[in-house]
This record gives C-alpha cells, sequence and structure tokens, in this order.
C-alpha cells in the first residue's frame, strides 16, 4: 500500500487579495483588510506592498496608520472569505478527490495515489503555484506523509527557530533539559514509548517544502515548536525553558510533557508523526437534482422545446419523489449551437413534484429563450428544494381542515397554481397578503407579507370597536380644538356638517417606540356621521411633542 500523502495550502494573503480580486485591480498601493477584536481595530490580512513596509497582521490599526499614511484599508468580511475558500476547495479538485478547507486561510488536499498524474510532487506544487499565480493569490506549500507534517511545512519550512527573549534572559534557559534527554536513550523501544528520538537530517532549502515518505522526522525537527499548531501560551512556555525547535521536543520523555504541559501537546507531537490519526474530511459535495437531454439534431421550435421538457419532467419528478423533496425554485438551461446558453429562472408558490403544475409555467417562459442557429441541449434543475412528504400526520382538527378543502374542489391548490402563473409573469414577491400584528395602534394591526412564503391566516382577531375600510395617514381637519365633535368642520376643501358622532375610543402610543406620527400625544377616536352620509374616522390628539386638534385618519364603508 502507497504511503499516504498530504498536501497543505496556505494562502497567507486570501482576504487582501480577494478584494484585488472583487476590485479587478482599481485597488493599488498598500491595503489592509480591518476585523475588530477585543473591541479594538486590528489588520487581518494585508497584500504585498503592505507587508514590505513592515506591516503586520494582527497590529492594531492606529498604528498601522502611524507607519503608512496613506494606508488603505478595508473591513473584513468573513462571511465572503468563507465562500471564497469554498471556491478554492472546489478548484482543488482537480488535483485530487480529497480536499478539505481548513479555515480561515487553508485547504488540505489527499494526494495518496494522485501525484504521478501531474509528473511527481515536485512538478505538481509548480503547477500549483501558476495556477495560483494566474489567480493572482500568493500560496505557501507543504506535502509530507500526516496532515499536521504538512501543515507544518506550508507554514514554517526554511524558518529557523530563534528566542524571543532578549540577551540579558540567555542565562536563565533552562539548556540542561535536551542534554538530560540524550543521555538516557532505551534501545529497541519507539520513540512513543520512552526510545530515542529519531536523528534529525537537514534537509536542501529547495526541498525544505516535501518531506518524502518515511521522512517526517527529519523534516520537522528543525522547524519552530509553533509548527505543531500550538497556542501561544504553550508556545512562549516551551521557548522560556529552551525547547524551541519540534527537535527538542522529540527528545523529551513524553510522559513528562503530558505531565508538564498536558496531554493537547504530546497529542499534537503523535498528530505530527504519525502516531494518532488525523483523518482529512472532505467537504460533502452539493446534490444536484437536475435532468439532462441531448439531441441529435438542433431544434429552434416551442413545440419541439416542449416536447423536451415532455421527456424530462417525468425523469426529474422521480429524483425528487426519491429523496422526498418539491422544488422551490427551477432553472431552464437551452445550450445552442454556438456554446451559448439561454437561461430561465422559475419560481414556484408552493414546492412542488407534479409535472402537471410545472409544464404551464416552464411553457410560459419559453418565449424568452431566443435560439439562435438552434439548441441542441436542455438542462432542468430544481435550484431550490423542500421537503415535501406524500403523507402527512395530522390531528383531528388539521384532518378536518383537508377534508374541508377536499370537499370544497382544492381550491387552495388552484389558489397556489394562480400564484405560480402571476410569479411567472411579475415576480412571486410582488404577490402578497396581509397578515394580523398583535398591536393597538390602527395603522400596525396589519402587514404585508410574500403569499407565496406565507399560509393564510387561520383568524382575525377582532377589534374591541369597528374599524374603517379605508385607513391613511392623519390629514388636518379644521375645527374647534376642544375634545367635543365639531357640528361644523373643514376638511379636504370642503365645509363637512355632522349629524351624530359614537364614541369615543381612546388609544395611547406606544411609550416603548419613538413613533412620528404619534407624537400628538393620546387620541380619542370618533366615528362621525356627516349630513351627505359619510362615515369618517377622525380622532382628537391631545398634544404631545405637536400641537393638539382634529385628525381625519379614515372612511367606513
Amino acid at each position: 500500500m502507497p504511503h499516504r500523502r498530504i498536501l497543505s495550502l496556505w494562502f497567507p494573503r486570501l482576504g487582501a487579495e480577494r478584494l484585488l480580486r472583487a476590485y479587478h485591480g482599481s485597488l493599488t498601493g498598500p491595503l489592509a483588510v480591518v476585523g475588530e477584536v477585543s473591541n479594538m481595530q486590528v489588520i487581518s490580512s494585508l497584500n504585498h506592498e503592505a507587508e514590505a513596509l513592515g506591516l503586520w497582521v494582527g497590529q492594531p490599526l492606529r498604528d498601522a496608520h502611524a507607519m503608512c499614511g496613506d494606508l488603505l484599508t478595508r473591513s473584513r468580511n468573513p462571511l465572503e472569505e468563507a465562500r471564497f475558500l469554498t471556491v478554492l476547495r472546489r478548484w482543488a479538485g482537480k488535483f485530487s478527490p480529497w480536499v478539505a478547507e481548513a479555515p480561515p486561510e487553508g485547504l488540505t488536499v489527499d494526494l495518496t495515489g494522485c501525484a504521478h498524474l501531474f509528473g511527481g510532487e515536485e512538478a505538481l506544487l509548480g503547477v500549483l503555484e501558476q495556477d495560483c499565480a494566474d489567480m493572482g493569490l500568493s500560496v505557501q506549500m507543504g506535502i509530507a506523509d500526516t496532515l499536521g507534517a504538512a501543515w507544518a511545512l506550508a507554514r514554517y519550512a526554511g524558518l529557523e527557530a530563534t528566542s524571543d527573549r532578549n540577551g540579558d534572559a540567555i542565562d536563565q534557559e533552562a539548556r540542561a533539559t535536551r542534554s538530560r534527554a540524550h543521555k538516557r536513550p532505551t534501545r529497541g523501544k519507539h520513540w512513543t514509548r520512552g526510545g530515542a528520538a529519531p536523528q534529525s537530517v537537514e534537509l536542501p532549502r529547495s526541498q525544505a517544502r516535501i518531506a518524502a515518505p518515511g521522512q517526517t522526522y527529519g523534516a520537522l525537527a528543525p522547524l519552530p515548536v509553533a509548527a505543531l499548531r500550538l497556542d501561544d501560551a504553550m508556545i512562549a512556555q516551551l521557548n522560556r525553558l529552551g525547547l524551541r525547535r519540534v527537535g527538542d521536543l522529540l527528545g523529551q520523555p513524553r510522559a513528562s510533557l503530558a505531565r508538564r504541559f498536558g496531554r493537547g501537546l504530546v497529542m499534537r507531537l503523535d498528530q505530527a508523526m504519525g502516531a494518532a490519526p488525523e483523518p482529512v474530511s472532505p467537504a460533502r459535495a452539493p446534490e444536484s437534482y437536475a435532468v439532462r437531454l441531448s439531441l441529435p439534431e438542433p431544434i429552434g421550435l416551442l413545440d419541439d422545446l416542449m416536447a423536451g421538457i415532455d421527456r424530462m419532467l417525468p425523469q426529474f419528478c422521480a429524483k425528487l419523489e426519491n429523496r422526498g423533496l418539491g422544488a422551490r425554485i427551477l432553472r431552464l438551461e437551452a445550450h445552442r449551437t454556438d456554446q451559448a446558453a439561454e437561461v430561465v429562472t422559475l419560481g414556484l408558490a408552493r414546492p412542488t413534484r407534479d409535472p402537471a403544475r410545472m409544464r404551464p409555467l416552464l411553457e410560459m417562459k419559453l418565449d424568452t429563450i431566443d435560439a439562435g442557429f438552434g439548441i441542441d441541449m436542455l438542462r432542468l434543475e430544481a435550484v431550490q428544494v423542500e421537503p415535501l412528504s406524500q403523507t402527512t400526520r395530522a390531528g383531528h382538527a388539521e384532518a378536518s381542515a383537508i377534508a374541508r378543502e377536499r370537499m370544497q374542489g382544492g381550491s387552495a391548490r388552484e389558489l397556489e397554481d394562480l400564484m405560480g402563473r402571476l410569479g411567472a409573469r411579475m415576480g412571486l414577491e410582488s404577490i402578497t397578503r396581509m397578515h394580523p400584528v398583535d398591536s393597538h395602534i390602527p395603522e400596525k394591526t396589519a402587514q404585508p407579507l410574500a403569499a407565496a412564503w406565507s399560509e393564510p391566516a387561520p383568524d382575525w382577531p377582532k377589534p374591541r370597536r369597528p374599524r374603517p375600510l379605508l385607513l391613511w395617514q392623519p390629514e388636518l381637519v379644521m375645527a374647534p380644538e376642544v375634545p367635543k365633535p365639531p357640528q361644523e368642520f373643514r376638511w379636504r376643501g370642503r365645509n363637512w356638517r355632522m349629524d351624530h358622532a359614537l364614541g369615543p375610543e381612546r388609544l395611547a402610543p406606544e411609550w416603548w417606540l419613538d413613533d412620528p406620527n404619534w407624537r400628538s400625544g393620546v387620541r380619542d377616536y370618533w366615528e362621525v356621521v356627516t349630513h351627505c352620509g359619510s362615515r369618517l374616522w377622525l380622532f382628537f390628539a391631545h398634544g404631545a411633542g405637536l400641537s393638539r386638534g382634529w385628525f381625519c385618519q379614515g372612511s367606513f364603508a
């Protein structure tokens, strides 16, 4: 069985170079991507020009501006960076089918049995560098037998372990730790069971990023301990004891390391050296619900297109039924002979897998397809799906509602088909229905919702007093500023005369909200019947942030 070979890809400038690609080269000069850490703006990514000026990742933004006055900054978008990393994962699938993301800036590829397809591992790294250069991305790579070793080589290959202490503190380091470790080798035992640690072999600088099969120990020994994916506190503690390289840790008794630094350090050592398993878990490929029809001769007539759709729909709906799903958004692709494609997107009012309900909606969209010199391939895909079970468990109330709907001749289904046809013309978002809202404010008792993504309201709460059929924003009424309903008033340029009035109904503003329309304070609503027969909804505002007076807000039927 061949050795397991793992490739680690690290994109050290992923955040900045993603923005450079998005702006198509319009951003020039030093660029920094800024994120917020502990209520402080900190640099999370830099481009090459900014790094050349001495800036570094993790530096506070105020210090960076002090060093570089013309620094261009952009806010970090972790969601977009994660999406870009997902795009890179799909790109890396050309080298191996086993690719996993290593957020926030890396990928892990299982190259076992794949490198020879590209001329070997060294040639494969050359192809990777060229592809990344064409995409405008900086990349560092490492290949080893284990995931931990490949990760270490990608980030620390060729770097020497240095001390973070000054010259005055050299005499405080515990050099004896290493010297004692070499005096007690135990022959015949593996290094993980107390035996001698493997001897480190210095690799040429050109081969530092590739650890040959079985040479993991020698490749990792000269690297700093940070290559073991340890936290900063543990790295600082190891440096204080003089343990700066991975090889220094390999020479220590494992029991002492676990007792002093915890099992996390020993686990990282075992993972890097292959003594503990660390599998590469690739992301699950998204399921595609699509069917394709290749045509022997190009077509262009609507009848021929519908004949092709009629052949695809049964197979397409059978796929959805096997998964217990229904299509919510459909996409029809018509590929022409000139390598162009006509794409039609269709939204459904309710998820469905019934060919009879999809066919008329697709037929309505065929007028927008330009066949050109002919169409030689059709593809139908469900872009968005939702669970749709054939059998539904229901209680007595729901069963009664279903029975009533069945007796009414399936009016709900006809309404859904109507919404689907209207949505195909004007968009599903344009079709709305009103839903009740728990509020005593007249203009807030209902809200519009998209009909395709909501259900009809089962019961509307009955108000304590009748509400007008028409409701508008309050309009000023010229009348005496007294709480008693006026016998005569002027509104909309006309003089009105009151016959009688019903009320009052006092409504107070929502004290927890600052609504500009309710700054007039408490209102007393009256149903006023005029001499000409109109029934108006008037209220008297007692005054608060605005002056008091009479207003008209609605009209009864």
